[in-house]
């Protein structure tokens, strides 16, 4: 299978320069995608372009517009847009190397294979590619994609390149924005001992085919089943496994049990219901 470039132009290395390509790295073809229906007729819902004046309009005739006021825009042709010069639209200039743990994982964005653009551009593309593996770095490059300029991280991977989009500063909020409420009082040492031998028990390598998407599968499952005319299962709802005692709690998990639950009593009993530690005259373990 052929695939499309996201975008064709030149990497450049100082004075070392070849044609490349760059190619989307992930795929979202396999996702289970609705569209809406009116279920009176079983038509497919069509989104028309109207004008409130005038009415349906043919959407190769719109232009894009840039707000400046209430009501008020900017026009602007895909010619116009297009006309704006920059040296990134048709070539990602390698400006720095940085090392790897310096960036953010907050800053990377969209994965991409970069790859030569032809045979001819093989000899250069490869001279560039061993450069940076030699450096043991990640190199920084711009490039215009979907008429935003973004910063790419790139590194050797197998005979090409990856690359990733980073986000800019001000596309990153600020963590003291969400984090900053959360009390600053330091937990017990204990349990977190626990939980660390916890991590251990469940540390291993990271194998992605053991993973996959369990909700978009019991879609498809779904759709399958109406398809032949069954009727859906229901999952059960989850077990109230509200803990009454956290240390409990986490040795049961260390020694592969079941924790313990709190006890009968009203809903909003359970909800006020809190943590507490073990007494000195209760046994544990």
């Amino acid at each position: 299978m052929a695939y499309r470039p996201t975008w064709q132009g030149h990497l450049r290395l100082s004075l070392v320069t070849c044609p490349v390509a760059l190619y989307t790295a992930t795929s979202s073809g396999g996702d289970v995608r609705f569209n809406l229906i009116n279920p009176e007729t079983n038509n497919r819902i069509r989104m028309v372009t109207t004008d409130p004046d005038t009415g349906p309009v043919e959407r190769s005739s719109l232009v894009k517009g840039y707000a400046v006021a209430k009501d008020e825009y900017i026009l602007l042709t895909d010619e116009e847009i297009k006309s704006v010069k920059l040296e990134s639209t048709k070539t990602i200039d390698i400006e720095r190397f940085v090392p790897e743990e310096e960036i953010d994982r907050l800053y990377w964005d969209n994965p991409y294979y970069l790859a030569p653009a032809g045979a001819l551009a093989e000899e250069a593309f490869g001279v560039i590619r061993e450069a940076m593996r030699s450096e043991g770095k990640i190199a920084l490059g711009r490039v215009v994609l979907s008429t935003r300029e973004r910063l790419l991280a790139l590194e050797p991977r197998d005979r090409g390149i990856l690359a990733y989009s980073l986000r800019t500063r001000d596309e990153v909020r600020a963590s003291r924005e969400v984090f900053g409420a959360i009390t600053d009082q330091a937990p017990d040492p204990a349990m977190v001992d626990i939980a660390r031998r916890i991590i251990e028990q469940k540390a291993g390598p990271f194998d992605p085919d053991q993973f996959v998407d369990r909700y978009e599968e019991a879609l498809k499952a779904l759709i399958a089943a109406k398809q032949k005319g069954q009727k859906p299962v229901r999952a059960a709802e989850p077990e109230d496994t509200d803990v009454v005692d956290l240390m409990a709690a986490l040795r049961a998990s260390l020694e592969g049990g079941a924790a313990p639950r709190r006890r009968a009593g009203t809903k909003g009993q359970a909800t006020a219901a809190k943590l507490r530690r073990p007494s000195p005259r209760r046994k544990v373990g």
